[in-house]
């Protein structure tokens, strides 16, 4: 009786172990941790420190005097640049060397080099528009001033998820292109 007890007992301990490590490798496969679940509201405000970029390099100091849709608007660009570099990375692993267009050129130019340099200027212009005296016509000037470089801000993050955009957009127009290629191939073999 003791030894069916032992067997039973051994039993459920082996299954209750094979399951746990079967549901853990469920959960790797999908790329997921089991019993962590961390939800992120996407209303939340943004703060600048708490940010990571996946491929922009941005000074978070620089990122302060900016509003919470415009710090939105730079996660996005950040996420396709990275979508993006994701491809460039896969054409490397197969050994194929992609041409660099002018507009992909300039999008690297603006995205490394004019984004930093915009957002410092921007930083600097604030920063000096609220250390300076509160006369009410030197007011009326820092306003327009602050709109004017608002609107310059805006217009400039617009026109580099644009042009992002669609270099993602001919990314995938020249993939569909290559499975219709594909496809006649193989129709006109059968």
């Amino acid at each position: 009786m003791s030894v069916l007890i032992g067997v039973g007992i051994a039993t459920t301990v082996g299954v209750i172990y094979i399951g746990r490590k079967s549901w853990h490798a469920l959960h790797k496969a999908v790329g997921i941790s089991p019993g962590v679940l961390v939800y992120k509201d996407p209303n939340q405000s943004l703060a600048p420190k708490n940010m990571h970029w996946r491929q922009l390099t941005l000074n978070s100091q620089h990122l302060a005097a900016l509003t919470q849709t415009q710090l939105r608007q730079l996660q996005v660009i950040d996420n396709r640049v990275a979508v993006y570099s994701d491809y460039q990375q896969s054409l490397a692993q197969q050994n194929i060397t992609a041409t660099v267009t002018e507009q992909q050129f300039v999008l690297h130019k603006l995205l490394h080099t004019r984004l930093p340099e915009m957002l410092a200027s921007y930083y600097h212009l604030i920063k000096q528009n609220t250390t300076h005296d509160n006369t009410v016509t030197n007011k009326h000037a820092k306003s327009r001033q602050y709109e004017e470089a608002q609107q310059l801000l805006q217009a400039m993050l617009n026109n580099i998820e644009a042009r992002l955009e669609s270099l993602l957009e001919q990314m995938q127009n020249h993939h569909l292109q290559d499975l219709r290629v594909m496809k006649q191939y193989m129709d006109s073999q059968s």
